[in-house]
């Protein structure tokens, strides 16, 4: 699943520079998260980065983007093709995801 910004959102902006793929950015009442650069933290942490620093709860999983770490992690790695580290630990199957809590 991707994740969404609910209307719950105060702007605040926590979530913005926690996400590794810079996937959020502010709109025109509150920040939004485009759903094809997020990668639900996959390859990075263990949570949702942005779910941990929202002080409203506003960031949440979307039922309607339902994906599988593998998807994600296949997202992380084309979005970061520079990452080294990242291919290596996704080639080991040894990387961060919170579907593996």
């Amino acid at each position: 699943m991707a994740i969404k910004i609910t209307e719950d959102c105060i702007s605040c902006g926590a979530c913005e520079p926690e996400c590794p793929n810079e996937a959020i950015d502010a709109g025109d009442e509150i920040y939004v998260i485009n759903p094809a650069a997020c990668s639900e933290c996959v390859g990075f942490y263990d949570h949702l980065a942005c779910q941990a620093v929202c002080p409203v709860e506003s960031c949440l999983t979307d039922p309607d983007r339902v994906e599988t770490e593998d998807v994600l992690i296949q997202r992380s790695l084309s979005l970061h093709p520079d990452d080294n580290e990242l291919r290596r630990k996704a080639a080991a199957n040894d990387y961060p995801s919170h579907f593996r809590q």
